[in-house]
């Protein structure tokens, strides 16, 4: 009978654990309201780390998984600066002259500015001086599950295929990031919180970063990251997609329904 009680009072304390660490989930259908002014459809996610709380328009959009396009980038970051692959935030990419998809792409980039513009040719040199092996090695260590890949994808996985994350799991793994619960020595921590900075104003600091894929015949997209007021952070992952986007429109309207989801929340002018 004692072991009976012992046991049983183990699993009343990690009932009660697991209940509060259980996050609330608040519906926000005026995030859906700015999706539909943008025309386009999805889901913006906010988490609200002080009062253990999470909104947004669409719980069911938030927690699907889809293709990590870009933000892909931050567990690649990780990886090449645990592994070695890149020395630090200065190390240059050197453009070979061949014509890129983005002008952004065609000139000679740090490894801190090719992560702010995306380049796609310097990440997919990372993955492959990483190699599956490691990648998957790493992965698993970061628990940054879901994607799929071999020799053959090492190059795209994140942009093309069957490799998913969703926005809950972004979130968590942001919040890992960001809280020094990701099992990486502090200087990565400080140079990927340093490359992920985006804008810094007197009420708050805006870091993180977007992704444009491919779901289906639609146009995927992605920005996540945090928001650091003076006394707490919001998490936030943004997923849209629309039909037709150009350079001209989609990567605006990841920005924008993000930044205005938190003007909603009086969190931005």
């Amino acid at each position: 009978m004692k072991k009976i009680a012992i046991l049983l009072n183990l699993f009343l304390l990690v009932n009660i654990s697991v209940q509060a660490q259980k996050k609330n989930e608040i519906k926000k259908p005026e995030f859906g309201t700015i999706l539909d002014s943008l025309k386009v459809k999805g889901a913006i996610l906010i988490y609200d780390v002080k009062n253990n709380t999470y909104y947004s328009n669409d719980y069911a959009w938030a927690k699907t998984g889809i293709i990590p396009a870009s933000t892909f980038k931050i567990p690649n970051s990780i990886i090449a600066l645990e592994t070695g692959v890149i020395a630090n935030d200065s190390v240059i990419f050197k453009w070979d002259g061949e014509k890129r998809n983005n002008k952004k792409w065609e000139q000679d980039l740090t490894f801190k500015q090719a992560f702010q513009v995306s380049c796609v040719p310097c990440y997919q040199e990372i993955a492959r001086k990483i190699g599956v092996t490691r990648m998957k090695t790493y992965l698993k260590k970061l628990n940054y599950s879901g994607m799929v890949f071999d020799t053959l994808t090492l190059n795209n996985f994140w942009l093309q295929g069957k490799s998913k994350f969703s926005q809950m799991q972004q979130i968590d793994f942001l919040e890992r990031l960001y809280f020094s619960k990701l099992p990486i020595s502090k200087r990565t921590e400080n140079i990927m919180k340093n490359i992920m900075l985006i804008e810094k104003t007197e009420r708050y600091t805006l870091s993180g970063k977007t992704g444009w894929g491919m779901r289906g015949e639609l146009d995927n997209g992605w920005f996540v990251g945090y928001l650091e007021t003076q006394n707490t952070v919001y998490f936030f992952a943004t997923n849209v997609e629309m039909k037709n986007a150009t350079m001209d429109n989609f990567p605006a309207i990841r920005m924008n329904a993000t930044k205005e989801a938190f003007r909603k929340m009086k969190l931005m002018n």
